[in-house]
């Protein structure tokens, strides 16, 4: 395995730590006047999903976890595992439920996503950078409505609040940012 500087931390990094594998949630460099620097992070254990804060010094090396994404399509859900079928060898894996946590209501059947996998265990999912939903409700717009920036609530097809420009009427499709349900842009 690889060696990675407490330093090169960076959200999404895999590590091993005590012999288990962990994601780093947070990290924040820090070097208090006339101290050795550290690096304080929020780790969150890929094996049972606690969560826990580790602070590491500047120069200490870490050994960083193998984990392999592998493209899949989303086929179904069963109320307890979601079903996913590997587009090479069309292989078909379920992850429990608890593993997909809040990704679960962006998920759509046939949708395209990357499986992470840590010695050949499902680990967790990565969505994509944006995604296409319908607007299901949301105030209408007021003639005259001009405001910059300004936004009103909105309800998705899958039942996600966000928040988006004024323009944007019900039935419209958008583009959102999944990792904090953000407005990107309307589809054309």
């Amino acid at each position: 395995m690889a060696g990675i500087q407490a330093t090169a931390l960076r959200r999404g990094t895999t590590i091993l730590y005590e012999n288990s594998p962990y994601k780093v949630l947070e990290f924040e460099h820090r070097t208090p006047a006339r101290q050795r620097g550290f690096v304080d992070t929020k780790l969150r254990n890929l094996v049972d999903g606690t969560q826990r804060k580790v602070k590491f010094w500047a120069a200490e090396t870490l050994e960083r976890a193998h984990v392999e994404a592998r493209e899949m399509d989303y086929l179904y859900s069963d109320g307890s595992a979601f079903v996913f079928m590997d587009i090479e060898s069309y292989e078909q894996i379920e992850l429990p439920s608890d593993l997909v946590g809040d990704t679960a209501a962006w998920l759509s059947e046939g949708m395209r996503l990357s499986v992470e996998l840590l010695d050949a265990t499902p680990i967790g999912l990565k969505l994509p950078k944006t995604l296409e939903a319908t607007v299901r409700e949301t105030e209408a717009h007021i003639k005259g409505q001009t405001a910059a920036r300004s936004t009103k609530p909105a309800v998705l097809e899958n039942g996600i609040r966000v928040q988006v420009p004024t323009f944007i009427g019900s039935g419209d499709r958008i583009r959102v940012d999944p990792a904090d349900a953000s407005y990107v842009e309307r589809v054309k």
